[in-house]
This record gives C-alpha cells, structure tokens and sequence, in this order.
C-alpha cells in the first residue's frame, strides 16, 4: 500500500508560504523563466543563482531568507562566459568569487530525457545538497517534442522527483512563443504544451514593453508581488548587473459589486 497520514498528523507551518528568495521563488518549488529571446532570462537566472548562494539581495532587492549553495549549467554559453557574468556581479556586491558556493556543470551536453543523464544529475546534487538548480535553456536539455503533452509530463516528473527527493528548487529557463501575448496570462505564451506553465510552483515572466523590460511573477501557494521594470546596468563592464530601476503601481480592483 501506499504510505498516508491523517491529514491533521501532517507536520503544521508556522509559515505558510516559504521562500527561497523572497516574493520571487518559492522554497523547494520548481518552475521557469520564461521570455522572448535577448531578454536577460539568463541574466535573471544566474542573479538567482547568486543570490541563493551568497545570500545577498537578489537585484538589489529580494531578500534571501537563508543562503545555500547553488548548481548551475548553462547549455548555451561557454564557460569562461558565465565565469564573466557571475564576476561582474560578485563585483558589483563587493564579494570574492573564490568565497561563491556555485557550482558549474561542465559537461558538454546534457539530455534529461534519458539515462544516464538522469541519474549523473540527481548522483551531482545528492553530493552537493545545493538549495537551487538552475538549467538554461530547456530546450536544450531534451530531445522530446515539446508539443506532445505526455512526453513532456514524462520530463517534468523527473524535475519534480528531482525536487521532491532532494528538497531542492529548480529553475529552468525557456522561451515564449513569437508573437505570446503578455498581462496576467503571459505564462501561457511560453512554446510548447501548455503543461510547461501549469507544472510551476513559482514561475517568473521577462518581457519588452516600449524599450523597458517588465518582470512579472506568479505562484501556486502565494500572492504574484507587483511588476518591477529592470534594467541590464553595464556602464561599467566589470560590474554588469540587472537591477529594479522602477515599482508599478497596480491599482486595487474594486470588489465586484462595485464594479
């Protein structure tokens, strides 16, 4: 049989709703960043991915309720890329990236599809115990049809053993389809089945409005935080960064009656 508990055996939260970084990803959640090409969705991840690892605010601004370390591959750039990314960050913050908890994969490909891929991956993070997984692009990560909903939820329920095991959180990054529309339903906008957006548990949406870039989010057990604007800041090279240049007010609804 299958193990249960009465449901008021279940352990109680002092807090319901946990955050890996605050208002931005839930604790032990998995999900995506989705976006439009050239949209810093790689940006987004890595600043994640630090924050998490050195427990310092994520653009500037998120806070990172407890630090842990941070594994990461990135199928798209190469590494001494990505060492530059992170560098200039780590500067920007004033830290010493010898003292940074995050770990790079450097294999060339990795196809989570299939064995032995699977099991390399979940064999990494029971060595590391990081607190967040980061893989950029998804696409790159597969060689399923993304149309096809059953092979896809086949891939999504290795990311969520993946979680579940590991007690771990896992972003991954994906794109939109040309031409997706935005607002309150811009997860739906990312290519492929439409199961890649109803599988997050926290879930973060980059895109161009009028030269500016917008960042939305939601989440299946709490409140999406306002939209913020962000900005690549790379007036000095050795220190680029994204940051929240602007908070939009969005205005209270009123209750149904009244409308």
């Amino acid at each position: 049989p299958l193990p249960v508990v009465r449901v008021a055996e279940i352990p109680r939260e002092d807090r319901p709703t946990r955050w890996l970084v605050d208002q931005l990803w839930g604790d032990s959640s998995v999900g995506l960043i989705g976006g439009a090409p050239k949209c810093s969705k790689t940006w987004l991840g890595l600043d994640l991915a630090l924050s998490v690892a050195t427990g310092t605010a994520c653009l500037g601004k998120y806070v990172v309720p407890r630090a842990g370390p941070a594994l990461v591959y990135l199928a798209e750039d190469a590494l001494p890329v990505l060492r530059e990314r992170v560098a200039g960050m780590a500067r920007h913050r004033g830290l010493d990236l010898a003292d940074v908890p995050m770990h790079v994969i450097t294999a060339p490909a990795l196809r989570l599809d299939r064995d032995p891929h699977r099991g390399r991956l979940l064999e990494t993070a029971k060595r590391l115990r990081p607190r967040l997984v980061l893989l950029d692009p998804l696409v790159r990560l597969h060689g399923i049809d993304e149309n096809n909903a059953g092979e896809v939820a086949g891939l999504l329920a290795y990311f969520r053993t993946l979680q579940r095991q590991l007690d771990l959180s896992v972003i991954l990054v994906h794109h939109t389809r040309k031409n997706a529309a935005g607002g309150a339903a811009a997860g739906q906008g990312l290519r492929g089945s439409s199961d890649l957006h109803a599988f997050g548990d926290s879930n973060l949406d980059l895109r161009r409005t009028r030269e500016r870039l917008l960042l939305s989010s939601e989440h299946r057990a709490a409140a999406a935080s306002p939209p913020v604007y962000l900005e690549l800041v790379a007036t000095a090279p050795r220190t680029t960064h994204l940051e929240v240049v602007a908070e939009i007010d969005v205005p209270k609804r009123d209750g149904l009656r009244d409308q």
